[in-house]
């Protein structure tokens, strides 16, 4: 769990065009919210380019709300694609603004919940899920919650030191160590820290059980409880959602899980999805569909992308 290096090599010829569109990306970042919150309109056009992630998000959106009509799931796919395209405006802002002008956008409610496990001395799975404001959302809540944080190297090196740079930055002292650090993860537990976690991927067959998600059957991964138990943690829930009118963003952490994890994988699995759900329902549109959550099926079920 070292600290981000900088290194020469991140110099190089074929990184400059990467850093050029860091060096835009914090200019862009410091134009007013107001004006930042409809500027994404520009971009929809250029998503909808990207076949392989619309195509998915359309099939997610039309597999979780069956009861919709076409024109409703039409709806949430429009606002999809904008709350995609604000998450590169959001993302620049969890990065490069001034902590008190965060603060201005938005408010929290809940600390009470942190604060008592953090009394009994006990670490906690801060629970989230890949909403598409999933960045700013970790950073706001940085501003309250001294945190460690997993995350997935990319494969642009500039990207990825760049991330975990400022990702350590939403809450000073913390760590981002890699998702597959698993003995990374249950050691920080058991000092007594908070852990963001955001178990909705699909992650294959071998570390996962099939459970509903939306009425769908999905690989959901046994890990969360796992960890809980290993790490002798809470589970913590927290979740935020972007305000219409650019009005900002609320977050909230939910009171902990009790009696969990209750050693039953399917009841424990099956919990954290049902929670998923029912958040997800509140925002559908703010919720990142266009990952291939449904990509491993149950044995003779066929491919759905």
């Amino acid at each position: 769990m070292q600290p981000p290096v900088f290194t020469r090599a991140l110099l190089a010829p074929r990184y400059w065009l990467a850093w050029f569109g860091v060096a835009i990306w914090f200019l862009l970042s410091q134009l007013p919210y107001r004006i930042q919150y409809y500027l994404p309109h520009l971009l929809i056009p250029y998503l909808r380019r990207n076949k392989k992630r619309f195509n998915q998000a359309q099939t997610n959106i039309r597999l979780c709300f069956p009861d919709l009509s076409e024109a409703e799931r039409d709806a949430i796919l429009q606002e999809t694609l904008y709350s995609t395209a604000m998450a590169i405006f959001e993302t620049g802002i969890a990065w490069f603004w001034p902590k008190w002008r965060l603060r201005r956008l938005f408010t929290i409610t809940g600390v009470e919940h942190v604060e008592a496990a953090l009394a009994k001395g006990e670490g906690a799975l801060l629970l989230s899920m890949h909403f598409t404001t999933l960045d700013i959302g970790s950073a706001m809540l940085g501003q309250y919650v001294n945190y460690d944080g997993m995350y997935s190297p990319h494969k642009n090196p500039v990207y990825d030191f760049m991330q975990k740079v400022r990702r350590e930055a939403y809450a000073p002292g913390g760590t981002a160590f890699s998702r597959d650090n698993v003995r990374a993860m249950i050691s920080r537990l058991r000092q007594g820290r908070m852990i963001w976690y955001a178990p909705d991927r699909d992650l294959g067959e071998k570390l996962s059980i099939f459970v509903p998600f939306f009425g769908v059957q999905t690989a959901t991964v046994t890990a969360t409880a796992q960890f809980a138990r290993l790490g002798r943690a809470q589970i913590i829930p927290f979740t935020q959602k972007r305000l219409p009118n650019a009005k900002g963003y609320e977050l909230v952490i939910h009171p902990p899980f009790e009696n969990y994890p209750t050693g039953d994988d399917y009841e424990d699995a099956l919990r954290v999805s049902k929670f998923m759900e029912d958040e997800i329902s509140k925002i559908p549109g703010q919720y990142f569909w266009a990952q291939p959550r449904f990509r491993t099926r149950p044995a003779g079920e066929p491919k759905l992308y």
